[in-house]
Formats: structure tokens, sequence, C-alpha cells
């Protein structure tokens, strides 16, 4: 773990603290970068990464420096801020988070406390800034209305995503109330873009929040996506004329791709640059961890870091789809605030047997705990050791076209990684 890194996890003490006045202040004693940039900012509950891969990648494809923000990292805290699929340089961000962490400490001597993720936010718009990025792809961290990342005043997109129940005891109890805090990220006179798979109640205050806000609002059908041909490694699909292969499996993320691609369009009516070769090979070429992932083939190895209902139902369908009459194993933990009983009765259905863990993060469920649930519902669990050994034993057991599954936090899927992709 690097300095920086120990830095801005000795700032997780203060918590999550709803606000942009704390980052306001921050951004403008570093000079107010985030006003130099042009950003394209992504909001929902599920598929923000990936939306926000597949635009980077075709923003980069086309040939411009693209910034790309996101969170949380899979296997290295450098991932959160990315300039054309490169990781931030340990020496860039040394020196980011030099300039930043002088400001935090004035700042604190003023009693004004700056968080973590106002703190990542801050050095990355800096760096976007000093190393000239054209575009830079934002994902919000917790919400929109008040994250960090809403700081940026005339976005040239702002993009709603799935939307669905998930840190309620924050956002609210209801879609409707999420989907209010999410569309925090609409501004004034700027486009907005979503897609017709959203639940029709958060659909609605979208179409509301658009209108109060003067935004003309894009919403991709997903009634003419044509579905060529669909494996476990993605779906060759025809959306208004365009073939674009999806390197992901599943429906919702056809849904995420046609969604990037009215953000495509609608830069291009900006008067920006794109072609049409630019967004194939963009897309074909995005890579997201974690989200459904083949990272072993023989036997079958998929790291997928559903943690709610909606991303649980996704996974279902994939399993449905492309791995039915075939033996599943899972490998499961969860963060402890989480809808866990609603996501394992979806789930358990699938899965002839689950090794329960727990994850690299004060939030995580004990494995003992979660085991217990998951009998309660019906399935052969056992409580398991999260190290390298145990993770390759259990490979090792999974029968020729048997399937192993990964699942249930996407810092179990960073755990996983470190230990059998990046070891």
């Amino acid at each position: 773990m690097t300095n920086a890194e120990n830095y801005y996890h000795s700032l997780l003490t203060f918590g999550i603290m709803p606000g942009l006045e704390r980052i306001k202040i921050l951004l403008e004693r570093l000079g107010s970068p985030e006003k130099d940039l042009h950003c394209i900012h992504v909001a929902g509950t599920n598929g923000k990464g990936t939306v926000c891969s597949f635009l980077a990648s075709v923003l980069k494809e086309a040939g411009y420096k693209t910034g790309l923000y996101t969170s949380p990292y899979i296997v290295d805290f450098r991932e959160r801020i990315r300039v054309n699929g490169e990781m931030i340089s340990e020496k860039d961000l040394n020196e980011v988070t030099e300039t930043v962490k002088a400001e935090i400490e004035k700042l604190r001597s003023e009693n004004i406390i700056i968080t973590e993720f106002e703190a990542v936010t801050a050095a990355a718009f800096l760096h976007y800034k000093n190393v000239g990025c054209d575009f830079v792809v934002l994902e919000t961290g917790l919400g929109g209305r008040f994250d960090a990342t809403n700081v940026i005043e005339s976005p040239l997109a702002s993009v709603i995503v799935s939307i669905s129940l998930d840190h309620v005891n924050i956002l609210g109890n209801t879609i409707s109330e999420i989907a209010f805090e999410k569309c925090g990220i609409i501004k004034n006179g700027c486009p907005v873009v979503t897609n017709s798979a959203q639940p029709s109640d958060a659909l609605s205050v979208i179409k509301e929040q658009s209108e109060l806000k003067n935004s003309k609002l894009y919403v991709s059908s997903i009634n003419d996506i044509k579905v060529i041909d669909e494996s476990i490694k993605g779906s060759e699909i025809n959306y208004q004329g365009r073939n674009i292969f999806v390197p992901f499996p599943g429906k919702h993320q056809q849904e995420n791709c046609i969604t990037a691609l009215t953000v495509i369009d609608l830069l291009k009516e900006q008067g920006i640059v794109i072609s049409e070769n630019a967004i194939s090979a963009g897309i074909s070429k995005t890579r997201n961890p974690a989200r459904c992932e083949v990272v072993c083939e023989n036997p079958l190895v998929i790291l997928d870091g559903c943690h709610n209902e909606d991303s649980a139902r996704a996974l279902c369908s994939v399993m449905e789809s492309h791995l039915k009459g075939k033996k599943i194993t899972a490998l499961m933990g969860m963060m402890a605030d989480k809808d866990i009983d609603k996501v394992l009765s979806m789930m358990m259905p699938y899965f002839d047997k689950v090794y329960t863990v727990t994850p690299s993060n004060p939030r995580a469920l004990d494995k003992d705990e979660l085991c217990d649930k998951i009998k309660k519902h019906g399935t052969s669990a056992v409580s398991y050791k999260l190290d390298k050994d145990s993770v390759d034993e259990l490979i090792e057991s999974i029968e020729k076209d048997g399937v192993l599954i990964v699942c249930g936090s996407l810092y179990l899927c960073s755990d996983v990684y470190n230990l059998i992709v990046h070891n």
C-alpha cells in the first residue's frame, strides 16, 4: 500500500458526510481544476462503472485524452484515477496527494474536515487538469445530489443508469426517493440520458427533474435491441442499425451499452467527432473487472460483484441463459448493510453448494453468519477460509464442466482477484 493510499484511508475515520460545501472549499484552494474539465457525469444504482468504462473506451478510440474516475477499485487503488485506460502513476499520485494533503491540513486547522472520497475526488480533478484531459467520465460515489463529484457545473451529459433499492439508510426508502437523489446531478440546460428499462417510478422522477431543470431528456429504448448472438463472453447486438459486440454477458449489459451509445450520439450532436469505427472498437475493447468476468476457462471461474437485488437478478439471468444444467458452486461474501435475505432468496436456487467467506472490509458480514443464513434457504453451505491455498484448492475441486462463481461483493472480488489473478 502506497503512502498516498494510506493517507486517503486514514481519512475514513471521518466517515461519509454528504454535502458539497467542503469539497467546494477544497477545490477553490486548489485553483478550481474541475472548472477546466469537460465532464460526462454518471449516477445510478447498478451499471455506473460499466457505462463509464464504455464511454471512456470509445472516447479514447476516437483519439481523445480521456480521464475515467470510478470506485471502488478491484486490485489497485490507482484504478480509481485513469487516463486512456492507464492508472495514474505512483509518482503522479504522490504529487497530487501532497498538494491536496497540504490544503486539507490547512482546512482542518479551520475546523473543516475533508472525507476520504472528497480528498480522492479533488486529487482526481487536479490530475486530469494537470495532464490536459480532453474529456473526463465521472462516476458518482454514493447518490448524486450531495456526492463530491457533483461540484461540476455544466456536464456535457448527465447519465442516470439503472436505479434500485440500495443504501436506503442514506438515500431513501423508495425507488422515487432514491431516484430524486440520483437526479441531483441534472444541471440546468444540460442534456440527460437514461434508458427505458428504468422502473416506472424512477423514470417519472427523471422526467420530472429534467423538465424542472429545462434539460432535454434522451431515453434509449431497450425494444430497439436486436440480439444476433450471445454467450457467457458477451453479446452481438444490432441497435439502430449498428452492429456492436458487448464484451459482457447479460441483458443488463446490453442495456448499459445502448445507454452509452445514446450518450455518444449526443456528444456527436454537440460537434464532437467520433467515428463509427471508434464506437464499435471502443465498446468491444471495454474492460470492467468483476462484472460477470471470466477469469479462468477450465474450470469456468466467474467473478461478479453483485451485491443488491438488481445486480443479483442480473447474475441469475446470466446463469439461467448460459449456465443451465451445469453444477454451479459459489464462493460468497457480503456486506452486512445489504438486503442479504432478498439477494439469497433469488440466488440460492442456482447454486449446488456455497462456500462463505468474510471479505476484507469493516462492513463485511461474518462468514459464519452468512453460512447460517444460506442454510436457512435450503442450500448446502460451508464456512471457508479466504486465502490463496484455500481458493486454489476450491478451484481444483470444481469438475471439468462445473462452474465456480465468486459473488456477493466487489470487495470480495477484489480479494479473490489478488489471490488468483495477481499472485
